[in-house]
This record gives C-alpha cells, structure tokens and sequence, in this order.
C-alpha cells in the first residue's frame, strides 16, 4: 500500500491535544505542513 503525499497534501491529526501529539505537530508546522483539522 503506497501512501501519496505532496507539497499540497494536507493533514488531519489525532491526539492533537496530547504531549506528543502536540510535540509532532509543531515539527509538521515548522517545516510547512498544512494542518487542517486536529482531534
């Protein structure tokens, strides 16, 4: 199963909310991820 992501990809995460979701998270957003939605 092949995962497809590009510089238009954008992301939803779970446990946003969490030490190492919120962690994760911050690194997505430093290098320019686009985060959508967060649970």
């Amino acid at each position: 199963m092949s995962i497809l992501v590009d510089k238009d990809s954008r992301v939803l995460v779970q446990n946003i909310t969490g030490r190492e979701g919120g962690h994760q998270t911050r690194q997505m957003l430093a290098y320019g991820t686009q985060i959508v939605a967060g649970t």
